[in-house]
Parts: structure tokens; sequence; C-alpha cells
């Protein structure tokens, strides 16, 4: 609790600071199951994390974990920092439609055409106690400047709120949103894009304005959506096996998740278990090779 409190002060001074959008989004070709890069970045004068994270598309969390030994508001001058811009596909049986994967909040889009690419955003998920639902779902509506019809929990919580909250800049709901056959669960934008990355929302699933515009328009009615929690995930790229570690539930045995994983893919004998074990201590969402040292002469 006392986290989200600092987080949400320190914010307060970064509101005007929003008002650019990212264009680092991309559709990236799917060649094995790792896409994008990550890179170096310096900070600049008067950078922040969460400006950063928004400028490269990226999530509030996972430029934190990335480079857990900053202060994310008011980070150091000409430090590097890691930008967590790779990733392992989530590990589902049907490549189709949308992916969320809510231990590492981000949302994979699976374009259809010959050379079958994905674009990826980070989301903002439900906050403990109001867990965005796991599931397969499809896309029955979408509509553009959404009034928000304040559910009565919400109402209960906040009381000043009114019934309905008319489009515009205090409507949490941006100005896009996609409904899912659950129908009390929506993709849709936000007015405030700082929680982007973090469990905050009631359920729903948050994207970046610029962002929700991007998949608003590419998706149809009936677009499949899988929901999943993926804490693991493995991918072999040539000889070398790497391995990306999230945390959704605190408590969860990552390190015998990732045994399961590892022993199901069949990569005992490829993997150094010393590099497994301080991969999950670690829980940077890097991409982290964990192969075993070869000795191949």
């Amino acid at each position: 609790m006392l986290r989200k409190i600092i987080f949400a002060v320190s914010l307060a001074g970064l509101v005007l600071c929003f008002i650019y959008s990212n264009s680092y989004a991309a559709e990236y070709p799917i060649v094995g199951s790792i896409i994008g890069e990550q890179f170096i970045y310096q900070i600049k004068d008067d950078d922040s994390f969460p400006e950063i994270a928004r400028k490269y598309d990226l999530g509030y969390d996972a430029i934190c974990n990335a480079n857990p030994d900053f202060d994310p508001f008011i980070p150091e001058q000409y430090r590097l920092i890691t930008i967590p811009a790779q990733w392992i596909l989530p590990d589902v049986e049907i490549q189709k439609g949308i992916v969320i994967n809510l231990a590492e909040m981000r949302l994979y889009f699976f374009l259809n055409g010959n050379s079958h690419p994905v674009i990826t955003f980070p989301v903002g998920i439900g906050d403990e106690g109001k867990d965005t639902p796991l599931g397969i779902y499809t896309i029955i509506e979408k509509t553009k400047n959404p009034a928000w019809y304040v559910p009565k929990s919400i109402q209960l919580e906040k009381p000043d709120l009114p019934d309905i909250v008319p489009p515009g800049t205090d409507n949490p709901m941006g100005s896009r949103a996609l409904r899912l056959s659950n129908r009390t669960y929506l993709i849709h934008g936000t007015n405030r894009p700082w929680g982007i990355g973090t469990r905050n929302s009631h359920g729903c699933i948050r994207l970046y304005e610029e962002d929700i515009v991007q998949l608003f328009d590419k998706v149809d009615i009936g677009t499949r959506v899988a929901i999943v929690n993926q804490q693991i995930k493995i991918a072999v790229a040539g000889k070398q096996v790497y391995m990306e570690v999230h945390v959704y539930e605190n408590g969860s045995d990552l390190n015998g998740e990732a045994l399961k994983i590892i022993e199901a893919k069949r990569l005992m004998d490829s993997v150094d278990l010393e590099k497994v074990k301080k991969a999950v201590i670690e829980r940077s969402g890097l991409l982290v090779d964990v192969s075993k040292q070869r000795t191949d002469s």
C-alpha cells in the first residue's frame, strides 16, 4: 500500500509531461519464439521512468524491474538503463487474435497474413482482489468515445461519482473500448497513462491512448481474446535457452514452475539450474540466458 501511495504522489507532478505520444509500437515478424530487442538508454535531464516507459511503449513495472537500482522518478542523469523491449511470446496452443499475459502485463495481437506478424502493447490490469479474469473470450462490441457507466461496486467506494461519466478527460475509459464476451470487462484506453504496466484497475485491461487507437482499428468483432497467467516463459534460440520471469502471484513457487516447464520442453540437459535459480531470484522480466555452458572443443 505504501508503494502505491508513493507512486501516486510522485506521479502527481508528472501529469503534464504526458502530452506526447509514443511511436515505438511496431509489428514484429514471428521467427521462432522471441521478438524485439533490448537496448541501452542514457538518462537525460528531467527524464523519469514513466516518461521513458511511454516513449518506448513499456509498462511502469517492466522498466522498474529491469532497472531496480534507480529512483524511477529522479533517475541519475547520464546513467545507463536497460530498455526491456524484447519478449518471449506467450506459450499458447493457438497464436491467433489477442493474447494477454497478466504476469507480464502485456498484450500480444497476432495479425493475419502470410508473414503472420505480431504487435504488442503494455497494459494495466486488475488490482489484487479485483483480478482480471483468465479465460478465452471474444470481442463483442467496439465503441469510440465511450461513456462510463459507473458500476455499483465502484460507487460504493467513491460515492461522489455520478452514475454516468461522459466522454472526455475525466473518463477513465479513454477514447476507445472493446467489450469482451464476459461483458463486465473491457479492453480500453485511459486518462491515467502512468498506470499502464501496473495493477490498478477494477479488472478491465487498460492501454495507452495511442495504443488503444491502433488496436481498435485493427481488431474486428469476433476477435478471439485469450487471457493467461504465465509467470515463467522459456524459449530456445539456436543452441541457447532463454527464460523470462515475472511475478503475478506473491508466494508462487517460481523455481518449481520453471522446472516443470523445462521438463515439459525436454530442456533439462540444456540448462544450468543455478542460472535458472538466479533468474528466479532477480525477477527482472528480462530475457536471461540459462543455457548450460557448452564444452565443445
